[in-house]
């Protein structure tokens, strides 16, 4: 069994990944606070419950991620001589089935509450011996669930998009768009406080909405990058420029005529093969092996990537598909 040679990190990764591991850890610190004092306020709004579990939700995209970050330096062995760089797209489709999964069913819960006309109610506390309505207390709760998943939202993306993570860039992108959450849930409050019974369940159904289609998307692309879809990027899911600029630098090669590449992503990593068609057999071998160190030294991402000699006629049989819009 031959074992693939462990990656070592750069030093420019290793200061993005220690500043991403912070940002997660203050991301739990901060959901753990606003899950409790949206608890504590919460009373019977279907729509502030709904935004209590979507914040208890936005738990599993930061947990998943450290777990794997101590998972994906293991060094391959004999059982997985590949490695395990992959846990990070496991851990990508794992939160992303956990918000389609809970996003569909508190969907469901709204709608069922709004088919069967439930009127919520929003009742008065005592605070320092003074009588408050609770949706005062619940809009300032949802006020504060606001701020710290937007400033550390946009904190995360620039270390994600070095990274090429995209569990940390879904989380990212999850805790940007949690003030529309917020917003939808206060409004929703002030409708039950302005008599209108629907706005609360109207309010959650939005919301929850927004978390299944969020699920939606990711799962979609966490299941292409498991299936081995072609590398793509970070930010709109767009075919990743590395395969071209790969393709380039072989091209640039005096001894290569043509050449053609099949690449994957292992998580942060990009594998495969890089076909050629060589002009000549002179020194082959060295060549080759000349070829993959010249690819490995274009980007940190590229790794255990084997150039392959074929004929012409070979490749363009190998590259066929792509005019179909199958190849990668």
């Amino acid at each position: 069994m031959i074992v693939r040679r462990h990656w070592q990190a750069t030093p420019e990764h290793r200061q993005a990944l220690a500043r991403a591991v912070r940002l997660e850890w203050w991301t739990i610190f901060f959901l753990a606070t606003i899950g409790v004092v949206m608890y504590l306020t919460m009373g019977n709004s279907q729509a502030m419950k709904t935004a209590w579990i979507e914040d208890l939700l936005s738990l599993i995209p930061p947990i998943l991620f450290l777990v794997s970050v101590r998972i994906q330096d293991q060094p391959p062995n004999s059982a997985f001589p590949y490695g395990k760089r992959r846990i990070h797209l496991i851990a990508f489709l794992g939160a992303s089935l956990a918000l389609f999964t809970l996003g569909g069913y508190m969907l469901v819960d709204a709608v069922m509450k709004l088919a069967t006309q439930e009127h919520p109610t929003v009742g008065v506390v005592e605070v320092f011996g003074r009588q408050v309505w609770l949706g005062w207390l619940m809009i300032g709760a949802l006020a504060y669930s606001i701020v710290p998943p937007v400033i550390l939202g946009r904190l995360k993306l620039k270390p994600a998009k070095e990274l090429h993570d995209k569990t940390l860039h879904a989380d990212a992108e999850m805790n940007k768009a949690d003030w529309m959450t917020a917003v939808a849930a206060i409004a929703g409050i002030l409708g039950i406080g302005a008599g209108l019974w629907w706005a609360d369940a109207a309010a959650a159904a939005l919301i929850s909405m927004d978390i299944a289609w969020d699920g939606v998307k990711n799962v979609r692309r966490a299941l292409q990058d498991l299936l081995d879809g072609r590398p793509t990027t970070v930010e709109k899911a767009r075919p990743d420029p590395i395969v071209a600029r790969l393709r380039r630098v072989l091209l640039e090669l005096p001894w290569v005529e043509t050449a053609d590449l099949r690449l994957r992503e292992e998580g942060h990593i990009v594998a495969g093969e890089a076909y050629v068609v060589p002009r000549d057999e002179e020194r082959l071998l060295e060549r080759l092996s000349e070829a993959e160190s010249k690819l490995a030294s274009t980007h940190w991402r590229v790794w255990d990537v084997v150039v392959v000699p074929l004929t012409e006629r070979e490749l363009t049989a190998r590259t066929r598909p792509e005019t179909t819009g199958e190849g990668g």
